[in-house]
């Protein structure tokens, strides 16, 4: 990697990977078949991107006794119907492709279960591109939770990259608000699954609507960061 090629961190379902309906059919499958009320397709669409449980107990009001057999149910359904579901956004495998040739490194920050997040990776065939995968544990149990917020899972996969600053590119606040906690700028995706003005209110430097633009945005900041360091290097030369 050439010094001003920046690092890129990226988030998975809504950014990198279209659920297509693969999650909220998996939590209205599971809801429906526990007999709790499954909630409106937009309500739905915002339980995709925060931590499972947390949207299980606070967005759907799932009582805390049956979270975990929720998120089993969950589980199944997603490993047996909803990963095929999935396909990439357009464009991304290219963008993926194009970095690896030019050795820009990159990884991923996602609040799903880090083994999880390798499987749906490999589906799509393009594991082999990140040079981390930084997930939540795979025990998803209220016992159990002591899963990191995004801001120390972007944290871990920045670490993977031992450089700063990198750029986290995601689709909900949460991305943004990961990336600021440590020290970076985020740009948002706007396929993905955030109400309009959630972006850009949280903080992100800039929101792209197709993968071209984010190529762009990326590279412009390449020549923000050639031009400090070429700053740096005058000023030391004198």
């Amino acid at each position: 990697m050439t010094q001003t090629m920046v690092p890129v961190i990226f988030d998975l379902d809504g950014t990198l990977v279209d659920p297509a309906g693969g999650i909220t059919g998996g939590i209205a499958a599971a809801l429906g078949e526990m007999g709790l009320r499954v909630p409106e397709q937009a309500v739905l669409d915002s339980m995709v991107g925060p931590k499972l449980s947390d949207s299980l107990e606070h967005i759907a009001g799932v009582p805390t006794g049956k979270v975990d057999e929720v998120i089993g149910l969950y589980r199944s359904y997603y490993r047996s119907v909803g990963i095929a579901q999935s396909r990439l956004y357009p464009g991304i495998r290219e963008l993926l492709q194009f970095f690896a040739e030019s050795r820009r490194p990159v990884a991923v920050a996602t609040q799903k279960p880090q083994g999880l997040a390798h499987t749906v990776l490999e589906h799509h065939g393009i594991a082999g591109f990140f040079a981390s995968i930084c997930g939540a544990p795979d025990d998803e149990s209220i016992a159990a939770n002591t899963t990191p917020g995004k801001v120390a899972i972007v944290g871990a996969a920045l670490a993977t990259l031992r450089s700063q600053p990198a750029v986290m590119v995601g689709d909900r606040h949460q991305d943004v608000a990961g990336a600021m906690a440590n020290g970076l700028d985020c740009i948002g995706v706007s396929w993905g699954f955030a109400p309009d003005g959630e972006l850009q209110e949280a903080g992100a430097v800039a929101v792209v609507d197709t993968a071209a633009q984010l190529l762009k945005k990326i590279e412009e900041l390449d020549a923000v960061r050639a031009a400090a360091l070429s700053e740096v290097q005058n000023d030391g030369s004198l």
